[in-house]
Parts: structure tokens; sequence; C-alpha cells
């Protein structure tokens, strides 16, 4: 497929280049200007929070041929998005896509209710043609986790209250065990002291 590019664009916004394929994970307008960016071949969407599902973000880097692959939550908005539950998958232009499980066990509003319920959002797997990709959304470390493929390169989020604590991000990540690891969705992060926890086999890349 040739070189994979990837672009951490803020909060949990992503930015993928493969070959002539330009791919965004929840594109945020509030922590990042599209305006100009290279449009969309595909926009993927974790679940339907404003953070996550930005219509003025998607306003300037979308086309007519743009694709997007959502959760249950956001769901079939015209002919361009294809709904995907958790455990469905898809082939996008020779990428294997498979939304996985991403939700709460512990973290509630003040409500009580979990602020990411079980069956709502996605993660994803991405596979480029071997080379797996997790982008793991508003999740706390989860059993499913254990079941993932061998994962190449991940995106964990770690913030409170929504999802991991320092201690459940290097337990997420010592789990999955990456080669490649980015912790994103953050409002603030201790590299150095991440890095000093995380197994050795792991590269911290931020």
């Amino acid at each position: 497929m040739g070189d994979l590019r990837v672009e951490v664009l803020g909060h949990a916004s992503v930015r993928f280049d493969i070959g002539d394929k330009v791919i965004y994970v929840d594109p945020y307008s509030e922590v990042c200007s599209f305006k100009g960016m290279t449009p969309a071949d595909l926009i993927l969407i974790t679940h339907n929070h404003y953070d996550h599902y930005d219509e003025k973000a998607f306003s300037e880097i979308e086309t007519p041929d743009t694709d997007f692959i959502v959760s249950e939550n956001v769901g079939r908005v015209d002919d361009r998005y294809t709904v995907l539950a958790n455990d469905q998958f898809c082939t996008w232009e020779g990428i294997e896509i498979a939304a996985v499980e991403s939700y709460n066990v512990n973290r509630r509003n003040p409500a009580g209710q979990l602020f990411h319920p079980r069956g709502v959002g996605n993660g994803y797997v991405l596979d480029f043609d071997g080379f797996k990709v997790y982008l793991a959304g508003d999740t706390e470390p989860i059993p499913e986790m254990q079941d993932l493929p061998k994962i190449d390169l991940a995106f964990l989020p770690k913030n409170l209250p929504y999802t991991m604590t320092d201690e459940e991000f290097l337990k997420a990540a010592n789990l999955i065990k990456p080669k490649y690891l980015y912790a994103y969705h953050y409002f603030e992060i201790d590299v150095p002291k991440l890095k000093k926890e995380l197994d050795p086999a792991i590269e911290l890349l931020n």
C-alpha cells in the first residue's frame, strides 16, 4: 500500500495518508483548523459527542465523494455513511476496518450515568495490508482489549473524568503491547513518567 503517514491533530483527531488516500478520524475544529487541508477520502467517527462528530470540521474537508464510517449513535445521515456496530467490519479501498468495543466501566456523569455506555461508541482497528492500527475511542481498560489482534500502532485516550488515568492508560498499553503508541484525547501528559512505566518494547511517540 505504500508508506503510511500519521499526523495527530489534537484531542482525538488523527490523519492518515496512505497512497493517494487521506483518512481523518474524529476531526474537531476547536483544536485544529481544517481549512485548506487536503480533502478527506474517508472520515471515521467513533461516536456522536460534539468533540468527535463536528460538522464544522467536516465542512472544511468533505466533498461529495467523501465516505464516512460511523458508530450506530451517529447513524446513517446519507448514502455516503456506513454504520458499523461493535464487532462489525467493512473494507474500504482495500483497508479492512473493524469496529471494536469502546466504553466506560466506572466513569459517570453527575446523574450517575456512564459517560460512554457499552455498545454505543466504536473503537476501530484498521488493517493496512497487515499493519494494524488501533484507535481506542473514549474508553477505559476493558476486557475486550485482550481479544484485539497484534497491534502495530495504538492510540489510547488519557483524560479524566471521561476515559483513563495514567495508571489505566499504562495498564491498557501493557496489555495490548503495540509496537508504537500515542496518547491522545488528553488534557495534560507526563511523557517521561509514562515512558518509565511502559513495557520497554513499546515506543511512546508523544
